[in-house]
Parts: C-alpha cells; structure tokens; sequence
C-alpha cells in the first residue's frame, strides 16, 4: 500500500477525532450514573466523614449507609426520624425516605460528624 499525504492527512485526523467520540461517550455515561435514582443511593462513612454530606434524592429513594471505617458508627435523625444500630466495619442501614424534605442527621458516638439527606 503506497502512502500519500492525503492518506496520512485522513489517517491522523481520524484518530483524534474517535478518541473523541469515546471520551464523550464514557463521560455522559459517568454523568448519568451520578446521580441517584429512585432505586438507592449511597453514603459512605470513612475516615469520619459522611460522604457526600449533603445527599439530594427523589421521594420514594433508599438510602444506605455503609461503615467503611475501622471505627464504629451510627446514623441518626435530628428529628427522629431513622436511627441505625451502631455499625461496625462494612456494615451497612438503609432507610426509605418517602417525603419531602430536610432530614439532618449525626453520629451519635461522634457528634461532630453530620450530613444531610435533601428530598425532592
């Protein structure tokens, strides 16, 4: 195969052009995948932080709270609302959150960490 300027003109801008097309493609599919559906979502406890700290779901969504610490550690409602058992490492507490609103809650071993679940 004998090589000219125009081939090698179209071959080298095709590459940058399906590097592209797949860059695209992988971060639209992280962007959807980001955000909580109506099915669960996720709070990581780890290094004594609850993350991400403030939480926004649709009405009808299951939280789960996952201890990814080596520390114990609850998640309770300011209001009374949910209240965990104490979770031990890789343990996990999940509740259903069916109505609107701010539910503000803490660790109850360490009160200084808070977070927030924001409902829709």
């Amino acid at each position: 195969m004998v090589m000219t300027k125009k081939s090698i003109w179209v071959s080298g801008m095709a590459m940058p052009l399906v590097m592209g097309i797949m860059l695209l493609a992988v971060s639209s599919r992280v962007t959807a995948n980001a955000q909580p559906d109506a099915a669960g979502a996720s709070v990581k406890i780890d290094n004594f932080v609850f993350g991400p700290q403030t939480l926004t779901v649709p009405a009808g969504t299951t939280v789960t709270w996952t201890n990814s610490d080596d520390i114990p550690h609850t998640s309770v409602s300011t209001e009374g609302v949910f209240k965990s058992k104490v979770l031990d490492t890789d343990e996990k507490f999940s509740y259903t959150f069916t109505k609107a609103g701010t539910y503000p809650y803490y660790c109850t071993i360490h009160p200084k960490m808070t977070g927030k679940i924001v409902v829709q």
